[in-house]
């Protein structure tokens, strides 16, 4: 159906031309809220109406001849009709919405892709510090990345994933005092353990299985780093450079439960050691967007939008955190990445006006508005009706890895999905493991499995193949059922693009559940395999087409798309 549409479209654009030149580039459609609207409508007529000087009716009256007089809508169209002030709905014909299961299945995998635009995007997602195990924050933002990667790969982007972390400063010393700590034999409560709500100390067991090993002169790898440990308990430098590459091969084990993958490790340390933060700072001083106040210096970012100029080195010569953001957001564009996006809790929210407006004082062309940013809302999980705050092996907070283990993988990702970034969400553990329609990831699937065991007892009955189906007579899929569902599976690249736009994999979860609905009513409607040998081929063609466009969705999503439940 999305070639029919586009060709109804094509066709409105010429019919606009001529009426108003100029017109035609803002021909669109509409997908009508109501099922007795029609399939398609436009509200062209009410926009053209001043321009020919004539009620939005009389131009809709003008504007329905003229459709219908094309072969496009004469094709395809059953009726076009005039409702309140100019509204022109599109009712089309039966043929019209069924020539999207053709084009599911003669596009399986690729049905709601775009075709590559030769253009280069980054994501940066989690950039947790290794001070300790992911929590379900970073999973919220882990699912979040990779989501926004997929839709836009939809989108004929070409995707790298990067993830940002803080290999040295503050945070770092205090897990290295931490472990030395635990290597000397203390613990969290003992007189010589720092305490206090402010104490430079971490106190989960996960600080002592850190010191264990580095004791026993353990060597650990992960995916940017390895280190031997030497066993000295003095040994603080080691022990800094053991934790580190500990922690990061702990979160590499978390994103692989997750089935989240990385492209590049990017070192703010590097930053510093390979002088691009003196250099940004020398490029803004050249520029003549800072100054000197009461011996620190500042960026003049309220030429750029920010609320007040912010300092970038302090008196003691040491630059605010939001200096290497800048220099760091260089090298990505310098890396030839023409959009980029971070994934972000909503505590970060100050930093993006002074970030912007450094990148804009540098004077290197950075287009305004980069980085795009994607907030987000901490999570709180309710388990057997409490809110559970605390993880044994974290020490204050429920870890990425806990949450997987309590439910699975797949209901972790989609409901962490199913709620706009910046909105609160509470993860009910018990909802997510229940199997019923209350749960909306089994929902979903569930409805994908009940398809393929019709399809899989059919191959297994009749010795049918699903690659058949592609060449079937659809004609007889007529029925209001049948019809409902195509035009679901026909609104499946729109809702892509749409969500890729506005940065909304919760868009996606909606769409599979309402698509599963569509199929559940179809299924309740209507037996399938029939012993009309005609009538049977066409509902598996189009039940096939529903479980294709199941299993995209929800890959986007990187959830699985089960054959059995």
């Amino acid at each position: 159906m999305l070639s029919v549409k586009n060709e109804l479209l094509q066709t409105l654009a010429i019919v606009l031309e001529q009426l108003v030149p100029g017109a035609g580039a803002r021909a669109t459609f509409e997908n009508p809220k109501m099922a007795e609207h029609g399939d398609l409508a436009t509200t062209a007529a009410m926009q053209l109406a001043r321009s020919l000087k004539q009620t939005p009716r009389q131009v809709a009256e003008s504007l329905r001849s003229a459709l219908l007089a094309t072969p496009a809508f004469s094709t395809w169209v059953e009726a076009v009709e005039i409702a309140g002030p100019g509204f022109l709905n599109i009712r089309l014909k039966p043929a019209a919405k069924q020539q999207v299961v053709r084009e599911v299945l003669s596009r399986g995998a690729a049905y709601g892709h775009q075709t590559a635009r030769g253009q280069r995007m980054m994501v940066e997602f989690v950039s947790a510090n290794p001070t300790g195990p992911l929590h379900v924050g970073h999973g919220r933002q882990a699912a979040l990345g990779d989501a926004i990667c997929n839709l836009y790969a939809t989108q004929g982007w070409e995707v790298y994933r990067e993830f940002y972390y803080n290999d040295a400063g503050a945070q770092i010393n205090t897990l290295a005092n931490s472990v030395q700590l635990r290597a000397r034999g203390l613990k969290p409560g003992d007189a010589g353990w720092p305490s206090g709500e402010n104490a430079a100390a971490y106190n989960g067991d996960y600080i002592a299985d850190i010191a264990s090993d580095f004791m026993a002169r353990k060597s650990v790898q992960s995916d940017d780093r390895e280190y031997t440990a030497s066993g000295d308990v003095n040994d603080l430098d080691g022990m800094r450079l053991f934790a580190v590459a500990y922690l990061r091969h702990e979160q590499d084990l978390d994103l692989q439960a997750f089935a989240v993958r990385f492209d590049n490790y990017y070192l703010e340390s590097s930053l510093y050691t390979s002088g691009k933060v003196d250099a940004a700072v020398q490029k803004l001083r050249d520029a003549g967007k800072t100054y000197e106040h009461e011996g620190a210096l500042w960026l003049k970012s309220t030429d750029y939008g920010d609320d007040k100029d912010r300092v970038m080195r302090k008196g003691d010569g040491s630059y605010t955190y939001f200096v290497p953001d800048v220099a760091y957001h260089i090298t990505k564009f310098e890396r030839g990445f023409e959009k980029v996006v971070n994934i972000q809790g909503t505590d970060h929210h100050g930093t993006i006006a002074r970030v912007r407006a450094g990148l804009q004082a540098v004077g290197l062309g950075i287009p305004r508005g980069f980085p795009d940013y994607v907030l987000h809302t901490m999570v709180r999980v309710v388990r057997a009706g409490q809110e559970v705050k605390i993880s044994k092996r974290a020490g204050t907070y429920v870890t990425l890895r806990d949450l997987i283990e309590w439910t699975s993988k797949d209901a972790v990702r989609f409901f962490l999905l199913s709620r706009k970034p910046d909105t609160e969400y509470t993860f009910d553990v018990d909802l997510a493991v229940q199997k019923n329609n209350d749960n909306p990831v089994y929902y979903v699937q569930y409805a994908h499995a009940r398809i393929c065991s019709v399809i899989n007892t059919w191959r297994e009955k009749e010795g049918g193949h699903r690659s058949a189906l592609k060449e079937v007579d659809l004609s007889v899929l007529d029925s209001p059922a049948a019809q409902s569902l195509m035009l679901q599976l026909a609104r499946y690249p729109e809702m892509l693009t749409a969500a890729a736009q506005d940065f909304a994999p919760h868009d996606v979860t909606f769409y599979l559940r309402n698509l599963a609905a569509s199929y559940h009513s179809y299924y309740d409607a209507e037996r399938i395999l029939v012993e009309d040998e005609k009538l049977k081929l066409a509902r598996l063609a189009l039940v096939a087409a529903t479980a294709q466009v199941l299993h995209n969705g929800l890959a986007v999503l990187g959830v699985s798309a089960p054959q059995k439940m």
